[in-house]
């Protein structure tokens, strides 16, 4: 039979243990830096295809609305399609409207009118409330300060949606790229 006496020093034992923590707390630290740093410096490398139309869906309606208001430097020149109403603002030219979607803003069916204004000189063709589906390519306008305009090539009337509503825009969504 072996036996082996084994006396050990709490002094020395704290030590090492105090000294194994310090040590993993770094490794833990450098880590987390170097996974932030890396994740940082990733970059997505998209390029805008302007002759790709990109397809609105009413899901994605005011977040994209909201995204281009916000930076329309960045989407000049995109083509886009997507289907709502005509609304007409007493102040529009007579070759201007909205094309518009009502936004739900509370659970009481509250909404408020959202959407891009849309350039044609079909326009006057189009009465207030009827649904039209457009293609465009978005431009740089003005209305009461700059914003972007859909220069519509191509308008078509169309039925009105079973859900013609559409939702706030969330905070979660965030573009991956230039391309909506």
């Amino acid at each position: 039979m072996f036996v082996y006496n084994l006396k050990i020093n709490g002094n020395k034992t704290i030590r090492i243990i105090i000294l194994s923590i310090i040590i993993l707390a770094i490794l833990i630290l450098s880590l987390s830096v170097y996974n932030l740093y890396r994740k940082s410096t990733f970059v997505i490398n998209d390029t805008i295809n302007k002759n790709e139309v990109t397809n609105i869906e009413p899901n994605q309606y005011t977040n994209i609305l909201k995204e281009v208001y916000e930076n329309v430097d960045t989407y000049v020149g995109q083509q886009i399609n997507f289907t709502g109403y005509v609304y007409k603002l007493y102040d529009l030219k007579d070759t201007e409207f909205v094309l518009a979607r009502d936004m739900l803003i509370n659970s009481d069916s509250q909404s408020v009118v959202v959407g891009f204004l849309c350039s044609s000189k079909d326009a006057k063709n189009y009465p207030e409330g009827s649904w039209v589906n457009i293609t465009g390519t978005i431009i740089k306008g003005y209305y009461h300060n700059e914003i972007p305009v859909i220069d519509i090539n191509k308008i078509e009337k169309v039925e009105k949606p079973q859900d013609e509503f559409v939702y706030p825009p969330d905070d979660m969504f965030i573009p991956t790229s230039v391309i909506l």
